[in-house]
């Protein structure tokens, strides 16, 4: 009971040095939560059950990259709290107190913190479950079911996810303190603290470490038509290596260099803060790192949200280019069709054209026909008219694609040998490219070559005018087509309705939640570091201003030792992350640099307020 107290004085105690990692683990554990009763509450099965499905597996995978993400914050909070505290528990042990108590102590300790996020955590999220759902809504721009009552199956799912991981590591900080000498638990804290590497090791890192991490760009944006997940996996360990020898090596040679040139040391008294970051280099880079690697995956997961959004729209727009389209052997069909579809609606856009079905497998149209039917439909065809032995292959708005390999590669259509050499996403026959995938454009003179020896075909295209009609022209057409010869006659139709898409929506919101659960993790681990650093410079801050030093030159000095503390891992993922937003570019068939710099701009703006946050909570730690 005494240890159960005694604990609880020292959380009550330490509780600003805990806040940080107690609000960043509840807004962790918020997220969590509401995801899961998101699903347990059935909030999309109003998109119908192919919809709901999609959506659950999203939500599911986003769960278990949340789990991941919590476990290695967590080992790293976990740590940098014991590192702070082993001092103060060697003193316990001067005390009389054995290592297994005071590893008790401590368990219990971290124990209160883990209890206090998670109550706070599902507290919060409890409370704010319906606006969760309508925010979710909001961002996908979907009118959902909100529901705001809240089960004990999502509390249940998340308490045990998240205390199995919390206290994992409270466990191993027991262990690890049970298994300490006294003197390394008083000297913990200043272990390898002031060590300057020399400079042949940092030059060799940092030649690895830019070999390594250009070696990960190059995979990222390598054209793949089969090994596209190796080498997305290659780039990925690629570049968090190289990260790791950058700010282990390339970073440190430059400081250490530029503080061997007193023309750049002994200037705005950069000498006050200089040799600090070089000295401290050698503890926090793995920390610089690893919050540059989260800024990173913050950066990717907003940029694949906006890109989500986008290719959703242009997928939309795509598919209900035409509400109806006809291919037909039958030349008097068109006009036929658009008078039973105007007895119901009115037809706010009409096209036609004729194609050539040279062979069982391809049906090609001619480019004055097709660039026609795309200016009459409102298409942007900006292509010129291929060569007499060239081809343009007509494909549809797709969301992801693995083979990112484009160039020019042989059909044959008919008895002649082609060059595929572009693949057209704009809806110039609408739907009916998705739904067949067989069309190309040829040249005029190559359409007139082709015609002898092929069928004539005939696409009629109709959208229609109010979206309530479509059932009932849909019905009028198949009446029409059943009660045609024996002539080859297909329908499409799209219903305007239709919205077995929703899922992409959703997928958008849960990429810009996943960024918020980034970034504030980042900001929180930088957070955390530099004011566990600043309780240890109280000494050294005090001696300065004994020495005479001004405490507006030791403010001004501590807001650049902080800002170059995150300059630093936000231009390394600044630089990392427009190569991961180019790949994902690649992969979509889009150009996503708007996106990469609004992803920038928005992680800029999170540690804009971390360093001014840091930088306030630094000098009143050291006094200044």
């Amino acid at each position: 009971m005494r240890m159960f107290r005694l604990a609880l004085i020292n959380f009550r105690n330490s509780f600003k040095s805990y806040l940080s990692l107690v609000l960043s683990l509840s807004f962790t554990i918020l997220i969590l939560f509401n995801f899961q009763n998101m699903i347990d509450s059935e909030t999309f099965s109003i998109l119908g059950q192919r919809n709901k499905m999609y959506i659950d597996m999203l939500i599911q995978s986003v769960t278990v990259v949340l789990v991941c993400f919590l476990f290695f914050f967590v080992w790293y909070a976990t740590n940098v709290f014991l590192t702070r505290r082993k001092r103060e528990i060697g003193i316990y042990i001067f005390m009389g107190m054995s290592n297994w108590k005071i590893g008790s102590l401590y368990m219990i300790e971290v124990t209160f913190a883990g209890i206090a996020a998670l109550v706070l955590g599902i507290g919060a999220g409890a409370l704010s479950a319906g606006l969760f759902q309508m925010i979710m809504g909001a961002v996908s721009d979907i009118a959902l079911d909100v529901r705001f009552g809240v089960s004990p199956k999502p509390i249940v799912i998340t308490s045990v996810l998240f205390l199995t991981v919390y206290l994992f590591f409270a466990g191993k900080g027991y262990w690890n303190i049970a298994r300490s000498s006294v003197l390394g638990m008083i000297s913990a804290a200043r272990q390898n603290e002031y060590v300057q590497e020399s400079g042949g090791i940092l030059l060799i890192r940092a030649v690895l470490g830019v070999a390594v991490t250009t070696a990960g760009y190059y995979f990222a944006n390598k054209d793949s038509s089969a090994a596209m997940f190796g080498n997305m996996l290659c780039a990925v360990v690629l570049v968090i290596a190289g990260v790791y020898l950058l700010f282990g090596g390339l970073i440190p040679l430059v400081f250490q260099t530029l503080a061997g040139q007193k023309w750049f040391l002994y200037n705005r008294q950069r000498c006050l803060w200089v040799n600090q970051t070089i000295f401290r280099m050698r503890k926090n880079y793995r920390t610089y790192a690893m919050v540059c690697i989260i800024g990173i995956c913050s950066a990717t997961a907003l940029a694949t949200g906006f890109a989500m959004k986008e290719r959703y729209h242009n997928m939309v727009l795509f598919d209900s280019q035409y509400t109806f389209q006809l291919l037909t052997s039958q030349p008097d069909l068109e006009e036929r069709a658009a008078q039973l579809i105007s007895k119901e609606t009115d037809i706010v856009c009409q096209t036609s054209l004729s194609a050539l079905r040279v062979d069982a497998e391809h049906i090609v149209v001619s480019y004055t026909d097709v660039l026609r039917a795309a200016r009459e439909g409102g298409v942007e065809f900006s292509l010129r008219e291929p060569a007499d032995y060239e081809t343009y292959y007509l494909s549809h708005q797709i969301l992801l694609s693995l083979i990112t390999r484009q160039g020019s590669e042989a059909v044959t259509l008919g008895e002649e040998l082609f060059q595929k050499t572009e693949t057209v996403r704009e809806p110039c026959i609408g739907y009916m490219q998705k739904a067949m995938g067989c069309f190309y454009i040829v040249s005029d003179a190559a359409y007139e070559r082709l015609a002898p020896g092929s069928t004539t075909l005939y696409i009629h295209n109709y959208r229609i005018a109010d979206d309530t009609a479509f059932e009932r022209a849909r019905t009028a057409l198949d009446v029409l087509i059943s009660n045609t010869d024996e002539n080859f006659t297909a329908r499409v139709a799209v219903d305007p309705r239709d919205n077995d898409m929703e899922w992409i929506r959703v997928l958008h919101a849960l990429c810009i939640f996943m960024f918020l659960v980034f970034i504030v993790a980042g900001g929180c681990v930088m957070f955390m570091k530099l004011c566990n650093d600043s309780y240890e410079e109280r000494e050294r801050y005090l001696v300065l201003k004994k020495l005479g030093i001004s405490p507006r030159t030791l403010s001004a000095s501590i807001a650049h030792e902080l800002i170059s503390a995150y300059v630093l891992p936000l231009s390394v993922m600044a630089v990392s992350s427009y190569f991961s937003v180019h790949a994902l570019g690649r992969m979509m068939r889009t150009d996503l640099l708007a996106v990469y710099i609004a992803s920038t701009l928005a992680v800029t703006a999170v540690f804009v307020l971390c360093c001014v946050l840091s930088i306030a909570a630094y000098r009143r730690n050291v006094g200044v």
